[in-house]
């Protein structure tokens, strides 16, 4: 049937989502989901909402949402755009922000999706390198361009840019639209979002999937000058006014009530990432610094693949990447203790007959 596929999808190669296996008693270590569930708060407010009132439209401006977002970061609603997942709102930033006669820039190891979006709306695009040790160089993005995307921390390696390096890529490049990924800044990094009250070319995209234990929710949002966010606004309202219903602004508003438990299970992940990455490192791991809920790790003496298949037959499943620079690495979701507990003895059965 693909006769009747126009000359844009003929042309496209999709993004790739992690696999979600359909295997008995899986250890599921893929696509960094938060090992913990939403907030009871979180549950109870769509229980709630869920009543006869689900025959009306949703509020297509999500105002409700919107203050709980401008008041827990202490901005202005007029500040915020929100999304069905983080993936929609970039989606709507390369199109209504990114696309320009200059190429868009960011780095060669990053999130897959960018590319894809890049040929989705012929945007053009140049990846810069990232340094030896996989962090960004922001010298490489003093140059003329139509924008700069990338994650903080970055993925799939985890890697962190400090916001002092962020400002001094912003006043660089005063002239296009710098978009900060921020999906695992929760676990360890410090958000941009303070830095959007004096550089109007900067946009923050959160998420509510990973931190927020919100994955199955779809609900993210982005932080910037009013004139951005009206740019997306736009967008949005020439594609889709209710891209949230009523039960996922109702569990979003009730996840950004609840910061006690926000908190405790961030400090969780941070925790059992922690204990992971050492007992790693005591097996011969190679591992990059994270602040994220994820490691990037490769051992000097064992193929990755091969580790990954090896996992695997053992019931556990982590991400593999067969791309140039790290085909030897593994990127592994932290999971609860127990989790973490059973990878470690896995790897050393691995290790050891292999």
């Amino acid at each position: 049937m693909s006769r009747f596929w126009s000359a844009v999808v003929k042309g496209l190669t999709p993004y790739v989502p992690g696999e979600q296996p359909r295997l008995a008693n899986l250890v599921k270590l893929n696509t960094n989901e938060n090992p913990y569930g939403p907030s009871p708060c979180v549950l109870a407010a769509i229980r709630a909402a869920t009543d006869d009132s689900l025959r009306l439209y949703p509020d297509p401006s999500a105002a409700a949402l919107k203050a709980a977002i401008a008041e827990y970061h202490g901005i202005s609603p007029a500040n915020v755009f929100v999304g069905n997942g983080s993936d929609e709102i970039l989606a709507h930033a390369f199109l209504g922000l990114l696309k320009h006669a200059q190429p868009i820039l960011f780095p060669d190891i990053t999130y897959s999706f960018y590319p894809v979006y890049c040929r989705l709306y012929d945007v053009a695009f140049e990846t810069i390198p990232l340094a030896d040790d996989f962090s960004i160089r922001i010298a490489g993005y003093q140059r003329p361009n139509g924008g700069i995307i990338f994650p903080n921390p970055n993925a799939p390696t985890g890697r962190f840019l400090p916001l002092v390096q962020i400002e001094r890529l912003l006043e660089a490049n005063r002239d296009s639209v710098v978009v900060i990924d921020e999906a695992y800044v929760d676990f360890g990094g410090q958000s941009a979002i303070p830095l959007t009250t004096r550089h109007p070319n900067l946009l923050v995209v959160q998420t509510l999937s990973k931190s927020r234990s919100l994955a199955g929710l779809r609900v993210g949002f982005a932080v910037g000058h009013a004139e951005l966010i009206e740019a997306l606004e736009r967008i949005k309202d020439s594609f889709n006014s209710y891209p949230l219903d009523r039960l996922a602004m109702a569990g979003a508003i009730a996840a950004f009530q609840d910061r006690d438990y926000f908190a405790q299970t961030c400090r969780a992940v941070i925790r059992s990432r922690e204990w992971l990455v050492g007992e790693m490192q005591q097996l011969g791991f190679e591992i990059v610094p994270s602040t994220a809920n994820f490691i990037f790790a490769r051992h000097p003496w064992h193929d990755a693949e091969k580790s990954a298949l090896a996992l695997r037959r053992k019931g556990i499943v982590v991400r593999h990447f067969k791309l140039p620079r790290i085909e030897q690495f593994l990127r592994i979701t932290v999971g609860t203790d127990e989790q973490c507990q059973v990878l470690v003895a896995a790897l050393k059965e691995i290790l050891a007959t292999s």
